[in-house]
């Protein structure tokens, strides 16, 4: 009996490596923020309830109570398949978005549909364009598919929309923009937008990423929809898990034209979006008081943090979604000091920001306690 737990040899000698595809070796694996139970168990903190997460951006107001109350009416269904075309929810999205139910395919999260993206539109010879420190599975699914990464140094932690434009290559097939973008929780302006959008090569396909847009101020969040309605070559993508709080339940969506909708769903596994995911998010849309209230939260949370940043000198990027890129010195260092006191944040050092963490916005109280807990950390 060969097999052991880590190994690659099978009982019957061959190796796993040999029978996998070229280049899946190689791939990184995408790193999460902890999960509470595991700080728990690593640094024996007797009571996880005692631990606070801020490292993977979700909404510390928690759901949408719509949502909760229909997840609730939902359950006794749950040993029924879900609508495998989501029609309630892609019509409640249609009447919210002003455009067409045919041009909106939900998925598993805003990483499903980049994946199908993947799928649909990359392969050996094609090349997607996106910025130097954007959001980490760009360059994931490029490299499952064979597909070149362009990555276009940013301008003070925020999109260059020009030089992006200009990296444009005869290969190229998607250029991703994410606004605001992830890590650096900057954002690019509607007029940035618009200029952009009136130089890019109308043969490629922009993507835009917009996981946090409804976090901006109304008169903030760029109309790229509008390029949806006229016809170009754009994918919008958005998702449930930040203003809405959903996040557990792994529920994005994609706007683009019926043409792109349909090769999509050709490439989509049937039954993609849960039952209780589809009923939530409908009621969730309904909810504007909650998103009007995770705006304030954060606005608040963004002001406390940052204050508290520039009083102890550490340097930060002035941040428009629900988390602060802040530079600490050695960020992984600093990421276990803070777990191993029961806080958790993201460190970035696979992003290329070997001296940040990432730090989300939490409550009063956990924006207080993390505070005082880095200032132990770091001796100030």
């Amino acid at each position: 009996m060969k097999i052991h737990h880590g190994d690659t040899e099978t009982r019957s000698g061959a190796d796993w490596r040999t029978l996998a595809r070229a280049g899946i070796e190689s791939l990184a694996n995408y790193e999460p923020g902890r999960p509470i139970e595991d700080v728990a168990r690593e640094f024996g903190i007797a009571d996880p309830g005692s631990i606070i997460k801020l490292a993977s951006n979700e909404n510390a107001l928690g759901p949408s109570p719509r949502a909760v109350a229909a997840m609730q009416a939902a359950a006794s269904q749950m040993h029924l398949y879900p609508d495998g075309g989501t029609y309630a929810l892609r019509e409640a999205l249609a009447r919210r978005l002003k455009v067409s139910s045919d041009c909106i395919l939900p998925g598993t999260g805003s990483n499903e549909l980049i994946e199908l993206l993947g799928h649909v539109f990359l392969g050996a010879g094609t090349s997607i364009v996106m910025a130097e420190c954007a959001f980490v599975v760009y360059r994931l699914v490029a490299a499952i598919f064979g597909a070149q990464v362009v990555a276009v140094p940013m301008r003070e932690h925020t999109h260059d929309l020009a030089a992006l434009a200009a990296a444009v290559r005869p290969d190229t097939r998607l250029v991703f923009v994410a606004n605001p973008n992830n890590p650096t929780s900057t954002c690019v302006t509607p007029a940035a937008v618009n200029a952009f959008m009136a130089h890019i090569d109308p043969r490629v396909i922009v993507c835009f990423d917009e996981a946090y847009v409804e976090l901006l101020p109304p008169e903030a969040q760029p109309d790229t929809l509008r390029y949806v309605r006229e016809g170009r070559l754009v994918v919008v993508l958005r998702t449930f898990s930040k203003a809405y709080g959903l996040a557990g339940l792994r529920l994005g969506y994609a706007v683009a034209a019926p043409g792109c909708i349909d090769l999509l769903n050709r490439v989509r596994q049937p039954f993609n979006v849960s039952a209780m995911a589809q009923a939530a998010a409908v009621a969730a849309l309904d909810d504007e008081a909650h998103v009007t209230r995770t705006r304030a939260m954060v606005a608040e949370g963004l002001a406390t943090l940052q204050g508290e940043f520039a009083a102890m000198g550490l340097p930060y990027v002035p941040a428009s979604a629900n988390f602060v890129l802040v530079e600490v010195g050695q960020g992984r260092e600093i990421f276990r000091a803070l777990m191993r006191q029961g806080v958790i944040v993201r460190p970035m050092d696979g992003y290329g920001l070997p001296r940040h963490v990432r730090v989300t916005v939490g409550t009063r109280a956990e924006n207080a306690r993390f505070i005082a807990t880095l200032k132990r950390v770091l001796g100030v």
